[in-house]
């Protein structure tokens, strides 16, 4: 739980070069049913970028040369034979190897300018980059957290250098890396788009979780102060040494908060992941109530945070090796510590111990995650890169909910203390009757608990009601946005292709004007000279290209038009899809309303997706035209939605849409082929606040709302799907509202 930061640190420096090659890995293995040649990479000679594959993860392709005495210059390592192929792993060595060269060919077969290195552990304290020209090196850049330097990439703190390769070119290069830290490698070859969406990804997902944290702070900060609870206070204080040491490992401190500092660097993995955990272990020793129940590991665990005390004043006397090996073999004792303690007062059927366990696994599962990333078993990729944040935030979020859980078990032993207090005062009959004026007071005061209690759940109902209503808002506004941005997106295309006619047809007519300009100075010229300007018009008219000219003028006027016409036609789709007068009931055409939202939604559609519409019923029905539309948009962006969410997408994607009459009612069938969804889903989709998307991503109102409009009507809404089959959804309204829908 608590030693995320300095754990993580312990197993990525020692542990993950032992663990290849144990039993444990194939144990492992065995349990997880992986293959470690599944995830491996072909070796080869050099790295290629592609157009297809535009990032590339190069450990596969570099060799490695340990500097044991670190006064190699790259000029005597650039041919040396002592190379080694890393064969696939990210390279990592422990705290006792300061300098480490590595050799590879870099090649750009992409379409993009150039391509970029990008190591993404910037705790290293210097690398540097040379390029082989000529069978010599010459250096490209410095960069690293002990030295204050301008990064390629202002936005990320990984440490990020410019190849200059150019499209169809390779080039050679060598690394070296030397660093006062323990050195991690997880190089990757990108291009200039992908280096943008990988660092853009970082960004988001360190935000994230960084917001958890915050999120985490503040709340358990406020039931510090409602509870008086000092366990609370604990927490809070490890959840900020948690994102400072996060942030530190990151680079993101060094990046944003200290930059001018790089000597502080030198202790700030050891201050804030030392901190972290001697936080974690003091808020464990009051969660876990070590000092009562297990007073052995209590003072145990005192004494591991005087060790880790001793660590970080010695980083900062150059004892940075001896603070690392406190950190780490200090923090593998602090785990085992506290997750003994933890089983054994499970054990005991201590309710927060639970809650412990069920939080460190998620953690711990992320963790081997990680593991097996680093020791190539997995690939290198953004889950296996960002589920340590994953789980990190899971259990920091468990165990505020386990915090918050303690006020109820302090409650029930509360309510049993008072139980045993009657029991007792129900054995000694005088005593119970010399209490009973106070028993009575306690009774009345139950009964004003009670309610006072009815009152809060009557405000809580009022509350509840007031949310829902806010929510239905909030789903409105949410289809309003998808209204405006197709809106945006569509008319800005037929405006841009008539704004950019304007300038050539105004220097076409201009031509023209300078023509009719020459023509009319023959009324007042010479008769003698009129043959001659009438052979300098012919030689303006050759010279200007006139029939060019007039044919380009009716090409640009009929583009004009076209996107003239294109505008309307999109105004017009969005007059027939907003109805204002949704309130009232009016006699609308079904197709009309369906070809506005598709219209309103065109831009949303990916190229590999088209429409099917098979209008066969008689379209005109009583409704509310604005409601319905809002049905319409809602099921075809769930179709939409679906069809993008398929891992494996085929070429011709549809949407299928087809009316027919039913006596005197009409059936409406949106058919997608997206991914469809199971039975137990299929139950629960009207379901207020159902959804299958992530947290952020949806309310879990939209199908309901579509479910009260098509209620409203009188019609019905009926949802056939399976999982991979794609869904339909099959609506039914009458041509004339009931009664009931009009009152």
């Amino acid at each position: 739980m608590f030693f995320k930061s300095s754990f993580r640190l312990f197993w990525i420096n020692t542990f993950t070069r032992s663990l290849a090659y144990s039993r444990c890995v194939v144990l492992l293995l065995l349990v997880l049913g992986f293959s470690s040649h599944s995830f491996s990479q072909n070796l080869s000679q050099s790295v290629a970028v592609t157009d297809m594959l535009q990032d590339y993860t190069i450990s596969a392709n570099m060799e490695e040369l340990v500097d044991s005495s670190g006064s190699l210059t790259a000029e005597q390592v650039l041919h040396d034979p002592r190379f080694r192929n890393t064969n696939g792993k990210i390279p990592i060595y422990p705290n006792n190897v300061n300098n480490v060269w590595f050799r590879f060919t870099a090649q750009n077969q992409s379409a993009s300018s150039t391509v970029f290195l990008n190591i993404a552990y910037p705790n290293l304290s210097q690398v540097s980059l040379y390029r082989v020209d000529s069978l010599k090196p010459g250096l490209v850049g410095e960069q690293g957290n002990a030295t204050i330097n301008e990064q390629a990439f202002p936005g990320s703190p990984n440490l990020i250098f410019d190849l200059n390769t150019a499209p169809g070119r390779s080039k050679q290069f060598l690394l070296h890396v030397y660093s006062k830290h323990p050195i991690m490698v997880p190089a990757k070859l990108l291009t200039d788009d992908a280096l943008n969406k990988s660092i853009n990804l970082q960004n988001v997902i360190i935000s994230l979780y960084l917001g958890v944290l915050l999120v985490m702070l503040l709340y358990n900060f406020f039931l510090f102060f409602a509870t008086r609870d000092s366990s609370y206070l604990y927490y809070v204080v490890y959840i900020f040494f948690l994102a400072f040491a996060q942030t530190t490992l990151a680079g993101y401190g060094f990046r944003y908060v200290w930059p001018n500092y790089p000597a502080f660097n030198t202790s700030a993995v050891v201050l804030s992941s030392s901190g972290s955990a001697m936080m974690g272990l003091l808020f464990s020793m009051h969660f876990l109530r070590t000092a009562a129940n297990v007073p052995k590991v209590h003072k145990w665990m005192w004494f591991l945070i005087i060790i880790f005390a001793a660590g970080i004043i010695s980083s900062f006397f150059s004892g940075l090796n001896f603070s690392y090996q406190v950190l780490n073999y200090n923090s593998l004792l602090g785990v085992l510590s506290v997750l003994g303690t933890s089983v054994y007062m499970a054990k005991k059927r201590y309710r927060p111990a639970y809650f412990y366990l069920t939080a460190w696994l998620f953690f711990l599962v992320s963790f081997i995650i990680l593991i097996l990333r680093n020791l190539a078993i997995l690939p290198y990729n953004n889950l296996t890169t960002y589920t340590i944040y994953i789980g990190s935030a899971l259990e920091v979020a468990l165990l505020s909910i386990a915090l918050a859980d303690k006020i109820n078990v302090l409650r029930k032993e509360k309510e049993l203390s008072q139980a045993e207090s009657l029991r007792r005062l129900e054995i000694n009959e005088k005593l119970v009757r010399d209490q009973n004026v106070m028993l009575e007071k306690k009774v009345a005061e139950r009964t004003e608990e009670l309610q006072s209690s009815n009152e809060n759940l009557s405000t809580a109902l009022q509350d509840l009601k007031d949310t829902q209503i806010q929510l239905v808002e909030a789903e409105k506004m949410a289809s309003l946005g998808q209204l405006t941005a197709g809106i945006a997106h569509e008319i800005n295309n037929p405006i841009n292709f008539v704004k950019s006619n304007i300038k050539p047809l105004q220097l076409d007519i201009n031509d023209l004007i300078e023509v009719i300009d020459e023509y009319n100075k023959l009324h007042t010229a010479d008769g003698a000279d009129i043959p001659e300007k009438l052979k300098n018009i012919e030689k303006l008219k050759k010279k200007i290209d006139i029939d060019y000219v007039k044919t380009e003028i009716e090409s640009l006027v009929t583009g004009i038009r076209d996107g003239a016409e294109r505008t309307a036609e999109i105004v017009l789709g969005l007059r027939n899809f907003s109805r204002l007068d949704e309130s009232e009931v009016k006699t609308v055409n079904v197709h009309e309303g369906i070809d506005s939202t598709l219209i309103l939604l065109k831009n949303q559609l990916p190229e590999n997706v088209s429409i099917e519409k098979h209008f066969e019923a008689h379209a005109n029905i009583e409704c509310f035209p604005g409601k319905l539309n809002q049905v319409f948009m809602n099921i075809l962006s769930n179709g939409i939605q679906a069809i993008k969410g398929k891992e494996v997408q085929a070429e011709n994607e549809t949407i299928v849409i087809n009316t027919k009459d039913i006596g005197d009612q009409l059936q409406i069938s949106i058919k997608d082929s997206g991914i469809g969804m199971t039975d137990e889903v299929r139950q629960k989709i009207f379901d207020p606040f159902f959804t299958t998307k992530d947290v952020g991503e949806g309310t879990g109102l939209g199908l309901s709302i579509v479910y009260k409009i098509i209620q409203k009507h009188g019609g019905k809404i009926e949802v056939v799907s399976s999982k991979g089959n794609g869904a339909e959804f099959i609506i039914t309204l009458f041509r004339s509202l009931p009664e009931s829908a009009i009152d």
